[in-house]
């Protein structure tokens, strides 16, 4: 087991970059309510992370976030109070994810859990932490089923949905391919069956005759070399892959091999130049069409961006050495903003009802690594923080973003 903030990643934004203004100072002791994992001078928060195992390349979400709540307490913390970051390794295990969770709420009493990695391993306590009423705030997974604030009101989610996504380069397709002869592979799983839904809602009635072949892996498996085989020989001219970093670079390497050359679109969580493009090698991945509700670090029309400083600044300080190519360090970052808001709106009302309260109480908050035009907006009836995106296209160097803001649209 690796203990992540060794022992407290604690962080510290300086204010300005944080939340525009100083910090609060405490108000009387009269105002305060604390629930569990709270103190005059600390807040506990939890976390679960893929360390180790197939999605390790994901420990940079948790790192960052570490980082970040590390600058916020080296500035005095938030309304006084330091951020006692504690995150576990998981494994991406979902058995190892309840154990860890377990711990988190029942033996180190966090206040709430944030920016937890994964889709089937933070399915594997949805139901306890709603039953416990532990806030599990921010998740880092785009499934659909996050946003159930009647059915499970202490989760909310975080990015886009994955069916929404699904839906949007369905639209694409139809739009620059209408003829396609689609094949898709996919992770089994939640995640992957998520976006498959998605492309299916978004294609309608032409899903039939477009998709070619479907095709699965598990995430034990040695590789996706077969699958991509299989997806060529079926005729395919158009390749959609539902893959996380580790699997998506060997899709990348094996479409190049097989001298393959498909509309090659990629969900966004294997979008990560850092993560999966340069292990796959960048010369192979030209022209991989992906979206992003985020300013890509490789690009360099952000280079004078005031958020773009914003979050280099951090890195360089708190996270030196760090691939500055991998998005996750961008997720990383734009959770912990958001979690530091919501702890910023509690005052010193610092109970898990409270909590869960501000969290549905965003409203048009912008972080500084949102692409333009996008804001997190929630609600007592809307869970799903983040739900527009910009498409963007790998020239073999940087992701490029092109083409107005798209509403992930549900209904």
């Amino acid at each position: 087991m690796k203990h992540l903030t060794r022992r407290t990643i604690l962080a510290a934004a300086p204010a300005a970059l944080a939340f525009g203004g100083p910090l609060l100072a405490p108000l009387p002791a009269r105002a305060k309510q604390y629930g569990p994992g709270v103190t005059d001078t600390e807040i506990k928060i939890g976390n679960t992370a893929p360390y180790s195992g197939p999605l390790s390349v994901a420990e940079a979400i948790p790192l960052t976030m570490g980082a970040y709540f590390k600058m916020i307490n080296d500035t005095g913390g938030i309304n006084g109070r330091k951020i006692n970051f504690m995150s576990y390794d998981d494994g991406y295990s979902p058995p190892k994810t309840v154990e860890m969770t377990r711990k988190l709420v029942e033996d180190d009493k966090v206040l709430f859990v944030a920016g937890s990695v994964g889709t089937p391993t933070n399915s594997a306590v949805w139901h306890y932490m709603n039953e416990k009423k532990v806030p599990q705030l921010f998740v880092n997974t785009g499934a659909t089923k996050w946003n159930d604030p009647q059915g499970h009101p202490w989760t909310m989610g975080f990015f886009v949905s994955y069916r929404a996504e699904g839906r949007i380069y369905a639209g694409y397709i139809l739009k620059h391919k209408p003829d396609a002869k689609i094949g898709v592979l996919y992770q089994n799983d939640d995640y992957g069956k998520d976006y498959l839904s998605g492309l299916h809602d978004g294609l309608g009635a032409k899903a039939a005759s477009l998709i070619k072949l479907e095709t699965s892996y598990e995430t034990t498996d040695p590789t996706v070399d077969s699958q991509i085989v299989a997806l060529k020989a079926a005729g395919c001219d158009v390749l959609f892959t539902i893959c996380i970093p580790k699997f998506e670079a060997q899709a990348i390497r094996k479409v190049s091999e097989i001298e393959w050359k498909p509309l090659f679109i990629t969900n966004g969580i294997a979008a990560s130049v850092g993560a999966a493009f340069k292990p796959a090698g960048l010369e192979n991945c030209q022209g991989i069409i992906a979206s992003n509700s985020f300013k890509d670090p490789t690009d360099p029309v952000w280079k004078n961006d005031a958020g773009f400083k914003t979050w280099l600044a951090l890195m360089n300080k708190y996270r030196p050495g760090a691939d500055l190519s991998d998005n996750g360090n961008v997720y990383g970052h734009s959770v912990a903003v958001t979690t530091a808001q919501v702890l910023k709106q509690c005052g010193n009302n610092l109970t898990r009802e409270n909590v869960m309260k501000e969290a549905a109480n965003l409203h048009n908050f912008e972080l500084p690594m949102l692409q333009p035009g996008i804001t997190c907006n929630t609600s007592p009836t809307d869970f799903d923080p983040i739900n527009q995106v910009r498409m963007e296209r790998f020239d073999g160097h940087v992701f490029r973003s092109f083409g107005p803001v798209l509403r992930g649209a549900m209904g």
